[in-house]
């Protein structure tokens, strides 16, 4: 009997085939058990997509070309830029020396005098310049808050403003300690409560009523805050200050200077082109990014952006600079996402599955996996905390939460030895965040 080469083929390779549709249907079964038909999920959207990165092939897809609003799962595309335009260490700003003065060219650099860092190069070269300073300020095309933000976060430490020129983390850290001295004046009672902010502000400040817990507010429109006694022994609050552009920023600057730091006039300006320039380089890249991605700090995720504009476009435009980056470096993805700013805090955004997918491998072929798995938080740590630690790292991923909203996209580490490259989306649920952390946990250690 004369067998056909394709019945050959068919043969050899039946296998093979069968083993991939015997992989997709117990994928397929782990997600809708899971995820897809689990009753808390069943008026939410869901979004699938898992990727062996190094084939190409999808090994899951459910729902993964359709939009779904990222949350912080939009800091993978800052990330992204970031990792790849950003040199080694942060530029924190351009001197130009002139005869009779200095021109300092705001970057975007949000560790200036940022508690975070005690390391500060350009605060001391600033420190040692004894000619007068004047700040650029011409190259900010950014809002201070992003579009689709929601308006009544403004004094809440993660929706922070973003600015050219950002100083001490556009924050004012308040504290409370308490001490049981006695109060030599009235015996039996005590001296108990001490309040102070870093940086040290003269804006008013007024007292509330006592609460539960230490507290802040801002005014919506100006400088002014109201302080809310606690019971703690010792509490932090962070709070967002209005930044009026560079003024705010300049006031503390000369504060902690104890000198002059003057906006530039537009003479000045002309007169620095072509005097030599020098860039004042901050913190390690990676050091901002690990912390920006295990935390989810808004704020660094916004001003990345912004400073990956001014290397590339030499102005801090977020709108611009997303169109840049859609144009060129992920001009290959697989859907056009709507992309409005750097952290995720807007609604606005919406992104796909495969467009994350898509950026991820974009991640792991363009940069060592060392580096990838110094930024990304493994399963234990950070926002990923609530997901289980195995003998070794199983997941490095980001997550991305808002009301109503639960994603996780980055990194899984399969029964075969890969890396494989996942994304799931959750859209318009009204469901327990710890109980879908779970099923997203369970739906990770099947595969």
């Amino acid at each position: 009997m004369r067998i056909s080469r394709m019945c050959l083929w068919a043969i050899a390779f039946l296998p093979i085939l069968l083993g991939a549709c015997s992989m997709q249907q117990k994928i397929g079964k782990a997600a809708n058990a899971l995820l897809i038909r689990d009753s808390s999920l069943l008026q939410a959207h869901v979004g699938i997509a898992v990727q062996d990165p190094e084939t190409g092939k999808f090994l899951y897809q459910y729902q993964s070309d359709k939009f779904f609003t990222p949350a912080s799962n939009t800091k993978i595309f800052s990330a992204y830029a970031a990792m790849k335009h950003l040199p080694v260490k942060l530029p924190a700003a351009i001197l130009t020396d002139m005869d009779t003065a200095v021109l300092i060219t705001p970057t975007g650099d949000p560790s200036f005098l940022h508690p975070e860092f005690s390391r500060q190069p350009l605060f001391e070269k600033l420190k040692s310049i004894q000619k007068p300073l004047y700040m650029l300020n011409n190259n900010w095309n950014s809002m201070a808050l992003g579009m689709g933000w929601s308006w009544d976060d403004y004094s809440e430490e993660y929706m922070t403003e973003r600015s050219a020129f950002p100083v001490y983390g556009n924050q004012v850290q308040w504290f409370q300690q308490k001490s049981k001295k006695e109060n030599p004046t009235y015996p039996g009672d005590t001296i108990d409560l001490f309040v102070y902010s870093n940086p040290e502000v003269n804006w008013p400040v007024d007292f509330g009523k006592s609460r539960n817990s230490f507290g802040v507010q801002r005014n919506q429109s100006s400088n002014a805050f109201q302080l809310f006694e606690g019971k703690e022994q010792q509490a932090t609050v962070a709070v967002p200050f209005i930044t009026n552009g560079n003024l705010t920023g300049l006031e503390l600057l000369k504060d902690t200077l104890h000198k002059e730091v003057r906006l530039a006039s537009e003479g000045l300006v002309n007169a620095a082109k072509g005097k030599f320039s020098e860039t004042i380089y901050s913190q390690p890249t990676d050091t901002l990014l690990r912390n920006m991605m295990y935390r989810s700090d808004n704020f660094y995720a916004d001003q990345c952006l912004e400073m990956v504009s001014q290397v590339l476009l030499k102005k801090m435009d977020e709108s611009a600079i997303i169109q840049e980056l859609l144009k060129k470096d992920l001009s290959d993805l697989p859907q056009t996402p709507r992309w409005v700013d750097g952290s995720g805090l807007s609604r606005f955004n919406q992104f796909t599955p495969e467009d994350m997918i898509k950026v991820l491998n974009k991640i792991k072929s363009e940069q060592p996996w060392e580096r990838i798995t110094g930024i990304f938080a493994p399963a234990g740590t950070g926002t990923l905390r609530m997901y289980k630690t195995k003998k070794g790292p199983f997941i490095y991923a980001k997550s991305g939460s808002l009301t109503g909203v639960l994603c996780l996209s980055g990194f899984v580490y399969s029964n075969d030895k890969k890396w494989l490259t996942f994304s799931i989306m959750i859209n318009n649920h009204n469901a327990s965040g710890a109980v879908l952390r779970k099923r997203i946990e369970g739906f990770l250690e099947g595969l």
